[in-house]
């Protein structure tokens, strides 16, 4: 565990109650002394940002932090500054399912020899919009994309101008209740995303979720851990989907399922 104390007045009376506490819980589980170490003040927002790399998804796609230039040119670009929302792209969630929405397009267009992605998609927790503008640059014509959190669907449209994208994205408050409510423009799309957690998308299946995709649509899944993959599987076949990939990195996995 590592904690920030600011140095202020309180610092040796806030040290002192620390080590009292940990004296007390050392008794349940001996623990090692604590390590201090002073750190020059900065600005936290900007400093992380010398870590945040461009990554290559798939065959397609780059993300790419929002102020620097693409090493890689022939790549669809997906530039995000991700502020308070969840979606930088460095996750293995994120990173499964971009490659899982690229397979989609892969598959559509297999009878065409081609890639051709769905025209329409839902992102049920959108976060940062990283999924949303990925689904329109590799070929969607309109995608809608919500989020429980207000900061969420600010910092989508945010990331939605950096990367040239207009009106085709939809964006607003809210979660598979409101969708199905008529809320927004379209209830249903060839293709649904969720990137959420296992016990969430459980949730949102009994929710209305499988109802949020067409007829023959495809639906992608992430922010599952593996020992929890089983459960969410089952609750999407008691809906009636069925099982077409799933992919993991490390502990994570993310699944792909059809209507």
């Amino acid at each position: 565990m590592r904690a920030y104390l600011e140095v202020n007045d309180q610092l040796e009376e806030t040290r002192q109650k620390l080590e009292e506490s940990l004296y007390y819980l050392g008794m349940i589980q001996p623990l090692p002394a604590p390590d201090y170490k002073q750190i020059a003040d900065q600005n936290w927002m900007e400093a992380w940002k010398q870590h945040y790399k461009p990554i290559l998804i798939g065959q397609r796609l780059l993300i790419l932090p929002a102020w620097l230039e693409s090493p890689e040119p022939k790549r669809i670009p997906i530039k995000i500054d991700p502020g308070m929302a969840f979606g930088t792209g460095t996750h293995p969630t994120t990173q499964l399912c971009l490659e899982l929405m690229e397979i989609v397009g892969e598959e559509k267009g297999k009878k065409k020899e081609s890639f051709a992605f769905p025209l329409s998609c839902i992102d049920i927790g959108c976060g940062s919009g990283i999924l949303s503008i990925a689904a329109l640059k590799l070929g969607a014509q309109k995608v809608l994309g919500v989020d429980i959190d207000s900061e969420s669907v600010t910092n989508s449209r945010e990331n939605a101008d950096v990367n040239g994208v207009g009106e085709e994205l939809i964006l607003g408050q809210g979660s598979v209740s409101e969708v199905l409510a008529g809320q927004f423009d379209f209830k249903s799309a060839p293709l649904v995303v969720a990137n959420i957690l296992a016990p969430v998308i459980i949730r949102l299946f009994d929710a209305g979720l499988a109802d949020l995709i067409e007829e023959k649509g495809t639906i992608v899944l992430s922010g599952i851990l593996d020992h929890q993959a089983e459960s969410v599987i089952d609750a999407g076949q008691a809906k009636g989907l069925q099982l077409n990939e799933k992919r993991q990195i490390g502990d994570w996995v993310a699944l792909m399922m059809s209507k």
